[in-house]
């Protein structure tokens, strides 16, 4: 899979697919403890068996054409560099969502994405520390876009784009707008190893 209209340097170049994985995050980590990652790689899928949300929820990803991906960053950067960034991350997604579809997409602070006051989405950024120095950065993203079937426990508060407004979304272009845009703030915050 190649994403389309990229323009950035080294965010979403190499891109990995899979129909069906566990989880886009823990694959993310298996392939860096292997040493063959290159930096700005992205893993994205279809279906999640084991998704990762936050506090060690599970985020369902079992519907395809849905946004469910992990992107890596080679990083040095003080731990201190990432205050706010997942704020940053969720306010590039609310931008392009407003920009492309006219969606508005409130942030329920520090990461969830929401629509008519139930989830649609959720932002995941991990890293690993040696020395006190932030040496890698996996950043999760799942966004239900084309989702319709909920289970017991989550219908009542989470929902997708297409459930609330009906409005279809190209999940390829989203994730290429998000690498252009949020590869100029990791430039900014001098966070990006290149």
């Amino acid at each position: 899979m190649k994403l389309i209209n990229l323009k950035t340097e080294i965010l979403g170049q190499k891109v990995i697919y899979y129909n069906k994985i566990d989880s886009t995050q823990d694959e993310m980590w298996r392939q860096m403890q292997n040493n063959n990652l290159e930096n700005g790689t992205i893993i994205i899928a279809d279906i999640q068996t084991n998704g990762k949300g936050t506090h060690g929820r599970i985020w369902h990803t079992d519907e395809i054409n849905n946004i469910a991906f992990s992107l890596y960053i080679k990083t040095n950067c003080s731990v201190n560099q990432l205050n706010g960034l997942t704020i940053d991350i969720a306010k590039t997604l609310v931008n392009i969502l407003k920009k492309e579809y006219n969606i508005n997409v409130e942030i329920s602070e520090p990461n969830d994405l929401n629509i008519n006051g139930k989830k649609i989405g959720g932002i995941l950024t991990e890293c690993k520390v040696i020395n006190k120095n932030v040496k890698h950065l996996v950043i999760g993203i799942g966004i239900n876009t084309t989702k319709t079937n909920f289970t017991n426990d989550i219908k009542d508060i989470a929902t997708s784009i297409y459930r609330e407004l009906n409005i279809e979304t190209d999940r390829e272009k989203i994730i290429s707008d998000f690498c252009n845009e949020f590869e100029k703030i990791v430039q900014r915050r001098k966070i990006l190893w290149e």
